[in-house]
């Protein structure tokens, strides 16, 4: 059974519940007709190629579920349509997270941090966030014998992508 490592609450149960589901009662903290995204946008510092990490977290419980990357197109997207919307580097195309795999984030809030350099986005993670099969992408921890496995494989990898 995995644990969030913030609350220690069980998260199997959370999946699978959520497995299934389509539509998040999550609300964004923001009315995209009020928003000035331009203003928003000059706030935050891309990097040479235009990015800026992006941490994604369980709204709920805190969990931290993925580290993804997001273009300016990419975060316009994410507050127009209240899913969350990364730049795949490997791709290099916009990747709206959970179209392949059917595991959606719902994003609840967008948060950029003090140097500007990074955003938060609080989601509700439809089903796994890792393309493991995994409820997080970290499910790595230092232990006395070096890293160790922490979080079990919760859909097989093949069926997120079949």
């Amino acid at each position: 059974m995995a644990f969030c490592n913030i609350t220690g609450k069980s998260l199997n149960s959370g999946v699978k519940a959520r497995r299934s589901a389509v539509v998040s009662a999550v609300e964004p903290k923001w009315n995209l007709a009020k928003l000035d995204v331009d203003a928003i946008l000059k706030e935050v510092k891309f990097n040479a190629d235009g990015l800026v990490p992006a941490i994604a977290q369980q709204f709920d419980s805190g969990e931290v579920l993925m580290m993804a990357w997001m273009s300016a197109e990419s975060i316009v997207e994410t507050l127009k349509s209240n899913r969350a919307v990364y730049y795949s580097r490997s791709r290099k195309e916009l990747w709206r997270k959970g179209d392949t795999s059917g595991q959606h984030q719902h994003v609840h809030d967008f948060q950029v941090d003090c140097d500007g350099d990074t955003i938060l986005l609080t989601v509700d993670q439809l089903g796994v966030a890792c393309h493991t099969g995994r409820r997080s992408c970290f499910y790595f921890a230092v232990r006395d014998n070096g890293l160790e496995e922490i979080l079990p494989v919760v859909i097989d990898p093949k069926k997120l992508y079949s």
